[in-house]
């Protein structure tokens, strides 16, 4: 859940979400009631506000529901690309994978903005002090560029995500395919790189052949047990029912890393743990699940989101949450 969001700690930061309790439950799990406008949806992230859940996905498309189960469309919160974007992104043509996060009274819209197969990208950053259109003072300010990449960098600024550490510093993680995920320290001020000439640092990376794609992206962490877990989607999306997408998770003592599944592989290598995969194709009906976000509720309760692509709708990119579990071992568990 691309909160608030900020992590699994980061709505109490918030200070704006209601008591409001989560979906009793009824036997059912809560994906297979989830009902409305779920179609389409792809890299999600979700936040709540005084009780109203919140969904923004690619196109910064939104949604909202009273109780996470019944969702419905509403109006996006950009409608156009800011002019410096579309200079620094020639041929962009919308808004991709934001990530949303409640920080020093406003709420940071992060977002990526480039053209599909290029690594000549840019985020950047819209904020807000509500996420309700009805209510006073509603309205999106454009902070601009927070960085970008050219096609002279090993990496691939999209896919953003905040954390905050245990020290109260922010960070922004990023990246796709190239030389894989990135994070840069942020001014806790203006949400920008507090070292803008610093190189980023590497937290994943799946070495594949020569000139041959290592699909890793959507890079989202979070701060639970003392620990911070980084997830990642590895292989390919965006393929509908023929998606091979799935979600890995790995933890770390610091959130700079090193990030290691739950065997001690390192996502610097191409490792992690299962977090989210599809059946057996003559069995999984939403395919290719993936890009995931997280939320904290205010009652205590984790929950994922993320898409997947449903085979029963010639692979329509579908909204799916699940309820999270954190095991004996204290690793986490979608029950989906």
């Amino acid at each position: 859940m691309r909160r608030a969001v900020l992590g699994m700690a980061a709505l109490a930061l918030a200070g704006l979400a209601s008591a409001q309790q989560s979906p009793a439950p009824t036997g059912a799990t809560l994906n297979s009631r989830l009902t409305g406008d779920l179609v389409p949806t792809h890299d999600p992230v979700i936040a709540k506000e005084r009780g109203t859940y919140y969904v923004f996905g690619t196109g910064l498309s939104a949604k909202t529901s009273p109780d996470l189960v019944h969702w419905t469309k509403a109006s996006p919160p950009l409608t156009a690309l800011p002019d410096w974007a579309t200079k620094a992104v020639p041929g962009a043509k919308g808004m991709w994978a934001p990530d949303i996060a409640f920080v020093n009274g406003r709420w940071r819209l992060y977002y990526a903005v480039s053209t599909f197969g290029s690594n000549r990208s840019a985020i950047g950053l819209a904020t807000s002090p509500t996420l309700d259109p009805a209510a006073p003072g509603y309205g999106w300010r454009d902070e601009g560029l927070v960085l970008m990449s050219m096609v002279t960098n090993d990496y691939n600024a999209i896919d953003p995500n905040l954390a905050i550490d245990a020290d109260g510093r922010q960070w922004l993680s990023f990246g796709s395919f190239w030389s894989g995920l990135k994070l840069v320290e942020l001014d806790p001020a203006t949400g920008k790189p507090l070292h803008p000439a610093a190189q980023p640092i590497a937290i994943a990376h799946r070495p594949a052949p020569a000139g041959a794609p290592a699909p890793v992206e959507a890079p989202f962490i979070i701060r639970h047990g003392g620990a911070y877990w980084l997830f990642a989607s590895y292989d390919y999306c965006c393929k509908g029912v023929n998606s091979t997408y799935y979600t890995v998770v790995s933890r770390a003592k610091q959130i700079t890393g090193p990030y290691l599944g739950k065997d001690g592989s390192s996502m610097l290598n191409g490792g992690g743990t299962v977090f989210l995969r599809a059946d057996l194709p003559e069995k999984g009906r939403f395919r290719g699940p993936g890009h995931p976000g997280f939320l904290h509720d205010t009652d205590g309760k984790d929950y994922v989101v993320y898409h997947a692509y449903d085979k029963d709708k010639n692979g329509a990119p579908t909204l799916r949450i699940a309820p999270i579990r954190w095991g004996a071992d204290g690793w986490p568990q979608a029950e989906d």
